[in-house]
């Protein structure tokens, strides 16, 4: 027994008091001292028998263990449940125990690179002993990696699965002579992550489903067509919502409610909400189609975190904005972002002005309430947004109230209407710049976005953000990042432009309103340009708002000179009809990789032409407008949604019109994405899945 573990030395001192105490008795007492040292000697005798006991149940104990030790390591390194693996600094192997084998695709062997039989499972960073920065590295910590793997079913089919894992690992520094090494404990947490999925897949999901056009669609019809045909959606969404595995309830006679679990939703999500198609399908005596909005949601937080009644909030909301953007499609709130699906029918013109005269008549009352009224468009102005522009102006002047066009410093398509109407003395004063706008005399401003609601887009940014009292009138269909909060939003996605709508408020507005010849002049041309001489989008109201500015002086004339290009823009605009190329499914695209004068005009008429091909369905065409950024316009003949692609690069604008502002991405890499997303929408539209 080990010196130091033995008690043997406290008892000696114990022992040689006892006898000092023992003699010193005798002195005293012959016989008490004669039996006080028996007693010691028997103590003597009594402390070494026991000495020589515990020294031998001790030395059984240790070649007990140490007899066992060796097993007992052998058996924690090679048979609990942990896979062990030791590599050197540059990734090969020197040692696993037979756990790690069963956890590895293939059987590891010494000195293989570990990337060739579980590829990611040690990352690259930690093979490395250099420190970065001037900071140590850590010499120990835990990372998760997942190996993929197959197997056979029943059916003799491949499956693939996940096992995923939790790693553990410590750096080690052998002595001089060896590498340094890096030992990684290996334990699985599939079970857990199984889990976790199941837990996220079972979240509640809310969706509102609406028949967006029951107006229309029932318009005229007797009260067993209208049956027949709301019975026949119901049938449709009922056929839907239980293959889904969900629940579903008719709220009011165009409203439903539907519950369904995440992992359904997501089901639905890669099909791309396909049964906005099979109820497409169904028609009216009319032959006009029913088409559905949805907004979802999915509980992203656990329940004591979030509670239904947000969950319903952000499901109605996403409804609202499917309505807004047009109908027929699905808006879907994730991870507090928005995604969107459908949207392929036309947006649908209203038949009456009740909106028009509502919305009229609050935006006069704001305006009343004002004491100096703010316009703006977005940057680089087209007609539609300058013509709109005038015509709030005009609004504003009839009550008195000080008014101001806000002009972006990019007015290459608008300079001929701007120099008309500086020329105007009714007009002096109406126009200011962006850089030189200020409202340090206002204390009630009233700030009017014309033909946009995306914030980074209107000409003065700072204006936005200085003015707290906002009105949004557009006709482009909305997309999630949009003005915050404004006083009135008019968003019409079926109006042709925004001076449709414009024109619109100003017949309900005031009957002290006269528009004079240039300012009817400039809210036709805005309807011109937007429907391409009437071509697309011209519902019986555009031809109605049409026949409104002829009556108050718009002069055709005038507008065939606006639209007149010089020499150079006309070369321009032929080079890139020239270079332009063709793809399956009728996408046409070309470029413009040099900075010309009036290029986004000339991209906009370039566009247009192409589109006029026949068998063209959509063209896009990118030009250079800065060293850093470069535009993208895009047109659709009607059966494709351009915005859903232009969405996609930051964009946006309507189902026929929109383009997307892209920054430090070279024009022809650019391209090459925008044609593989275009291609995929064709694809995707021209071959629907319906299962």
């Amino acid at each position: 027994m080990p010196r130091i573990l033995s008690a043997w030395p406290d008892a000696v001192i114990n022992l040689s008091v006892m006898l000092v105490m023992v003699v010193t008795l005798s002195q005293y007492n012959k016989i008490l001292g004669a039996m006080a040292l028996l007693m010691w000697v028997l103590l003597i005798w009594f402390a070494r028998v026991r000495r020589i006991e515990r020294e031998k149940r001790f030395k059984e104990y240790t070649e007990n263990v140490i007899g066992n030790l060796n097993d007992m390591m052998y058996y924690a390194m090679t048979k609990l449940p942990e896979g062990i693996l030791v590599v050197d600094e540059d990734g090969r192997l020197q040692w696993c125990n037979s756990v790690m084998q069963d956890f590895a695709e293939l059987v590891p062997q010494q000195g293989m690179d570990v990337e060739e039989f579980w590829e990611g499972l040690v990352p690259k960073e930690i093979l490395s002993f250099v420190p970065k920065d001037g900071k140590p590295l850590e010499m120990e910590g835990e990372y998760p990696v997942k190996s993929l793997r197959r197997r056979k079913t029943a059916d003799n089919t491949v499956e693939e699965f996940n096992r995923h894992f939790l790693i553990k690992y410590r750096r080690l520094q052998a002595n001089k002579d060896y590498s340094r090494m890096i030992v990684l404990f290996a334990r699985e947490i599939t079970p857990y992550e199984d889990l976790k999925v199941e837990y996220a897949n079972s979240r509640t999901a809310i969706i509102y489903v609406q028949i967006d056009n029951y107006d229309e669609v029932t318009q005229g019809l007797n009260e067993a067509e209208k049956t027949s045909l709301l019975l026949s959606v119901s049938e449709i969404l009922e056929e839907w919502v239980t293959s889904l595995a969900g629940f579903m309830r008719r709220v009011s006679s165009d409203l439903y409610l539907v519950i369904l679990e995440q992992r359904a939703l997501e089901l639905e999500i890669e099909r791309k909400f396909i049964v906005l198609d099979k109820v497409r399908q169904l028609v009216n005596k009319n032959q006009l189609p029913v088409t559905l909005s949805m907004g979802a949601a999915v509980a992203e937080k656990p329940s004591a975190e979030q509670s239904m009644n947000e969950l319903d909030v952000k499901a109605q909301s996403g409804l609202d904005l499917a309505l807004a953007r047009g109908g027929d499609q699905v808006a879907v709130n994730r991870n507090d972002k928005m995604q969107f699906f459908g949207g392929r029918a036309k947006a649908v013109e209203r038949n009456t002005r009740v909106k028009a005269r509502v919305m009229s008549h609050s935006i006069r009352d704001t305006m009343e309430a004002a004491d100096e009224v703010f316009i703006m468009g977005h940057t680089r102005e087209d007609y539609d947004a300058f013509g709109a522009a005038v015509g709030v102006a005009l609004m504003a002047r009839s009550l008195n109230k000080p008014a101001h066009i806000v002009l972006s410093n990019w007015l290459d398509s608008v300079e001929k209407i701007i120099d008309l109407l500086e020329k105007d003395e009714a007009y002096k004063d109406l126009f200011v710049s962006a850089n030189e706008v200020s409202i340090s005399t206002a204390l009630e401003p009233l700030l009017v976005v014309v033909d946009t609601f995306i914030p980074n887009l209107v000409a003065a940014p700072n204006l936005l953000e200085r003015i707290k009292k906002v009105v949004v009138i557009d006709h482009h269909r909305r997309s999630e990042n949009t003005i915050k909060n404004p006083a009135i939003t008019y968003l019409e996605p079926g109006s042709s432009s925004t001076c449709e709508m414009v024109t619109e408020l100003l017949m309900y507005f005031d009957d002290k309103v006269k528009l004079g010849k240039l300012a009817a002049t400039a809210l036709y041309s805005g309807i011109v340009v937007d429907t391409k001489n009437f071509s697309i989008q011209a519902g019986a109201r555009t031809f109605e708002a049409a026949a409104y500015l002829r009556r108050s002086g718009a002069d055709p004339v005038v507008v065939n000179y606006l639209f007149k290009s010089d020499y150079e823009t006309t070369v321009s605009l032929a080079k890139t009809k020239a270079q332009s190329e063709y793809y399956e499914g009728g996408l046409v695209v070309s470029y413009i990789d040099n900075i010309i004068p009036n290029v986004q005009a000339i991209a906009g008429q370039a566009a247009d032409g192409l589109l006029r091909v026949e068998g063209v369905r959509m063209t896009i065409i990118l030009f250079q407008m800065k060293n850093d950024t470069v535009g993208i316009s895009a047109r659709s003949s009607g059966d494709l949604n351009v915005q859903v692609i232009m969405e996609k690069f930051g964009g946006g604008g309507h189902q026929n019109v929109a383009g997307a502002q892209v920054k430090n991405t070279p024009i022809l890499e650019l391209k090459k994405a925008v044609i593989d997303a275009a291609r995929a929408y064709i694809a995707e539209t021209d071959n629907p899945t319906i299962k």
